[in-house]
């Protein structure tokens, strides 16, 4: 994980992040070693649903798949990610609405927690892999800022 403010590409601390509800942490890629952690964070924070979902170049609309998270947006549930392959891009509002660019790659875990304005891009690679964790099997909805 790389963080960085996108004003100065200063670096942004795991303590900052968790500062700003951004929950980070490191895991094992082997499905025995990351779903403890999983559970864990269904426990505590009451998701019930978990999947993959992967994209790729080959991904049939791919971009305009991607178009609806590269505005600014939040959801009413957390956003949970573990990365198993590739990388991509959330850039997240901090509390004082400056961009802090969170760069996730293999091994990342990441919670943006809800009510947070972000957006969300791939890498050049236009590849990842990732574990998702739900409140609701319905999965979330994207409101956009500025859209009543």
């Amino acid at each position: 994980m790389k963080a960085t403010w996108l004003k100065d590409g200063s670096s942004i601390s795991e303590d900052v992040l968790a500062d700003e509800g951004v929950f980070y942490r490191s895991l094992p890629l082997e499905e025995a070693d990351y779903q403890p952690t999983m559970n864990e964070l269904k426990e505590e924070r009451g998701y019930i649903h978990q999947d993959i979902v992967a994209l790729s170049p080959d991904t049939p609309e791919l971009e305009a798949l991607m178009a609806k998270f590269d505005g600014e947006h939040l959801h009413e549930e957390d956003e949970v990610r573990f990365v198993l392959e590739g990388a991509g891009i959330f850039d997240i509002r901090s509390s004082s609405d400056e961009w802090m660019r969170v760069v996730v790659e293999a091994g990342d875990l990441i919670v943006v927690p809800k009510d947070r304005h972000h957006r969300f891009e791939l890498t050049a690679e236009k590849t990842i892999r990732c574990v998702r964790l739900f409140q609701d099997t319905s999965g979330w909805v994207p409101h956009y800022r500025g859209n009543a």
